[in-house]
């Protein structure tokens, strides 16, 4: 057996291996702020706060993208800190690449919608 087979209550990045982990308060915190995160915009859709469904929408997604981060800090414990900055690298990269797919596509099929929509029904019978 060499000397890394044994790891003696610690894992394999020197940690303690309840070192990242949360305490009782921290996942509260995080369960509060979740429970609050949800119902806010549960109550301004029913609640029909705004006339415009759009606006609804990118208030949801706002709501959305703070409670990804309250979700990554409190129960994924993700910070610079852990894995030697690797996991918020990986993080970084991976919503890098969702946010040039999600782009890409929208600008593709906006195009496309707008390059390949049919005629017009009076110009259609104004073609010889």
């Amino acid at each position: 057996m060499s000397a890394h087979d044994h790891h003696h209550g610690h894992d394999d990045h020197g940690h303690d291996d309840h070192a990242d982990h949360g305490s009782l308060k921290s996942y509260a915190i995080g369960f509060v702020l979740s429970v609050i995160l949800t119902a806010i915009p549960f109550a301004l859709v029913m609640g029909k706060t705004f006339a415009s469904s759009s606006t609804t929408a990118m208030v949801i997604l706002a709501f959305a993208a703070v409670q990804i981060v309250v979700h990554m800090v409190y129960f994924l414990h993700m910070n610079s800190r852990a894995e030697g900055g690797w996991s918020m690298l990986a993080l970084i990269f991976t919503v890098m690449l969702v946010v040039i797919t999600l782009a890409g596509s929208l600008w593709v099929m906006y195009h496309l919608n707008h390059n390949m929509m049919p005629m017009p029904a009076h110009e259609m019978r104004q073609m010889p």
